[in-house]
């Protein structure tokens, strides 16, 4: 005669089903997540900063469409930053973890000469630089999350890479396509980790992100 189930092992039972289930649903989900917005030929093309990380860890790529030309899209681009024009998502967020950071729904004149080689911060002075600034085409972010002052962008010191890429398919209109890449770092497991655990978090912040910007955008372009 079968013993009964005793609670702890139904509730334990429960979890390790219920955990297979989120493990199974979140693997797939993950890819749409990892190219959210963005066309099987955007996400299979090579873009500038791919060669600054040759065996990463982490490859996304997103996309969204604009009701306005690449000028009016570069200026929220090219002011973001703590301390600068935030990254116009979900600030609540980010000030939980003390990032201190406040989204700009005005294009700031100052913030706008951005050049090779200048800080965009994340956190009290610590981000990544701009290698690559086209105006209204590309901005490439690359290095570590606080390099060395004067350090010039190379593979050995690239721990991501984070690029905005502007195409007007017609005019008036743009297409934004922004990839990330992350470099293995060591240990192995922890980096695998690691990136596990931010994939979610990253998805859901860059894709507010590119909504934000998008709103701006077309808001100001709408209210003349």
């Amino acid at each position: 005669m079968s013993m009964p189930l005793s609670i702890p092992l139904i509730v334990a039972l429960l979890i390790a089903i219920l955990a297979v289930l989120a493990v199974a649903g979140y693997v797939a989900v993950r890819p749409r997540m990892l190219q959210w917005g963005a066309t099987p030929a955007e996400a299979g093309h090579a873009m500038d900063g791919d060669e600054l990380i040759s065996d990463p860890i982490l490859v996304t790529t997103r996309a969204i469409s604009v009701n306005v030309g690449p000028e009016r899209v570069w200026p929220w681009l090219a002011q973001m930053g703590q301390g600068r024009g935030g990254f116009y998502s979900y600030e609540w967020l980010e000030n939980l973890v003390g990032l201190d950071i406040h989204n700009s729904d005005q294009i700031v004149p100052e913030l706008q000469d951005l050049k090779p080689g200048d800080l965009i911060p994340f956190w009290r002075g610590a981000g990544v630089n701009a290698a690559v600034v086209d105006p209204r085409r590309l901005l490439l972010l690359a290095g570590t999350l606080n390099p060395p002052r004067g350090q010039e962008t190379g593979s050995s010191d690239v721990g991501g890479t984070w690029v905005f890429a502007l195409d007007e398919p017609q005019r008036g209109s743009t297409r934004m396509v922004v990839r990330s890449r992350v470099a293995k770092f060591q240990p192995a497991w922890l980096s695998a980790v690691f990136m596990r655990v931010l994939e979610p978090v990253h998805f859901v912040m860059e894709r507010k992100m590119l909504r934000g910007i998008r709103d701006r955008a077309e808001r100001m372009s709408a209210a003349g």
